[in-house]
């Protein structure tokens, strides 16, 4: 029996043990498993941590290393590659620019004179016509008529002057003779008096009848091109139709009227005491120059709606390049300015202070030098102040300058266009531009 009690008490103990040491078990996985994650995590960090690491050291060598370039003076400094150009010393014109309109110097719309028939038209649509031309044919007949039934009235108005004045000079013998009364007389002496007033007015009947025979045969007031007919041949026209026969305007010469700025009125006075200040009429490209005209009118008011002043150019338009409705750039040349300095426009740089330029010294470094710009047209700058004539200044590559960097010529040209510009700003003066070379060079807008 003592035996029994010990082998139960025995297997007792073997489930609480078992159950024991599977706890002990799942502990010690649960433990393993949260030192693998945080060896992991570690890992992970200073992975992270190597990596920005790296970049501050590359970006750092990037820094250093564009500042190396880019400081000049230092020992083992780099020069920048740039484009170079010269300040040059030539006349530049200055113009006012406006945006214009052309007109027909005279625009006339042809209408009948008298009612009739419209026989034929005597011009084809767009021929150019001269002034007396004709144009139309009314029919006639019935105003010829009425100058020959005119013409008959005078006639007979003139036979019974005649007999009149043939009874008026018996009556004026019979008169001194006592014979005939005063008051007889008179009364034919009247008569002469009544019939030559109405001899004049057949006369006049007769001319007017004339005037509106002529009417018939409508003619060109003024030299110039027919646009599309308004009326066909065969329909009754009268004078009081409202459209006309035709629209002819004068295309030679041509106006251009084109507005400014009320603030240039007074330059353009002062300019305007001398000669005639000469107008060009540029095509929308803002280049190619399609006639050169002169100043006619200044209109007598300013718009006050807009502040702008009108004025009106006159351009003899010989190849009728200029067409009314057009619409053109109008630059008015102001005046000329006299030796005056010149860059290509990439030269001038922008910034807090205002415009400035890079200006390369005799060292090959450059110096930063603050300039006043008058105009800028064309890809030309013109210098009031800042620059000497003859001085180098970069015209590409200034993203890459600072103060007292060294610089050198690029060999094949960091831009062709610029290396362009600035030779041809150093080695040619372009001609100021008439209607025969057809381009717009060397403008300057104010």
């Amino acid at each position: 029996m003592i035996n029994d009690e010990v082998e139960n008490q025995r297997s007792s103990r073997e489930p609480r043990q078992s159950l024991q040491d599977s706890r002990s078990g799942a502990l010690l996985t649960t433990k393993s498993r949260s030192r693998r994650s945080k060896r992991l995590g570690f890992g992970i960090l200073s992975l992270l941590l190597g990596l920005g690491l790296l970049v501050a050291i590359k970006n750092h060598s990037a820094v250093s290393a564009r500042k190396l370039l880019t400081t000049a003076g230092g020992a083992g400094a780099f020069p920048v590659p740039i484009v170079a150009g010269q300040v040059v010393q030539r006349d530049v014109p200055v113009y006012l620019d406006g945006l214009g309109t052309v007109q027909a110097f005279n625009t006339v719309t042809v209408h009948v004179r008298v009612d009739g028939q419209l026989q034929k038209l005597g011009f084809a649509e767009g021929q150019d016509v001269h002034q007396g031309d004709s144009i139309a044919q009314i029919d006639p007949d019935p105003y010829r008529t009425q100058v020959e039934q005119n013409e008959a009235k005078k006639g007979q108005d003139e036979a019974q002057l005649a007999n009149a004045r043939v009874e008026l000079e018996r009556d004026t013998q019979l008169l001194a003779q006592k014979i005939l009364a005063q008051q007889d007389y008179d009364t034919q002496k009247a008569m002469v008096n009544q019939l030559e007033a109405a001899v004049k007015a057949d006369q006049a009947a007769i001319d007017n009848a004339k005037v509106q025979l002529n009417y018939t045969t409508v003619v060109s007031p003024i030299d110039g091109r027919t646009g599309i007919r308004l009326v066909d041949a065969g329909n009754i026209v009268h004078a009081s139709d409202p459209n006309g026969l035709v629209v002819i305007t004068q295309l030679r010469p041509v106006s251009v009227v084109f507005t400014l700025p009320e603030q240039t009125l007074n330059e353009i006075h002062k300019h305007l005491s001398g000669d005639e200040l000469a107008v060009l009429a540029v095509d929308r490209d803002n280049r190619t120059v399609l006639d050169e005209g002169k100043l006619a009118v200044i209109d007598n008011q300013i718009d006050a709606t807009t502040g702008t002043i009108k004025l009106k150019a006159t351009f003899p338009n010989p190849d009728l390049r200029l067409w009314p409705g057009q619409f053109v750039n109008a630059r008015l040349l102001l005046t000329t300015r006299k030796d005056s300095l010149v860059v290509p426009a990439a030269v001038i740089q922008r910034g807090p202070a205002g415009p400035y330029a890079f200006v390369i010294k005799d060292d090959s470094t450059v110096e930063i030098r603050p300039v006043k710009v008058g105009q800028i047209e064309d890809g030309q700058a013109l210098i009031e102040d800042g620059l000497r004539s003859g001085e180098r200044v970069v015209v590409d590559g200034q993203y890459k300058l600072q103060a007292n960097s060294r610089v050198k010529l690029a060999e094949s040209g960091i831009s062709g266009k610029a290396a362009k510009s600035a030779d041809a700003a150093a080695h040619s003066d372009r001609p100021e531009p008439s209607a025969a070379s057809g381009k717009a060079g060397g403008l300057i807008r104010q």
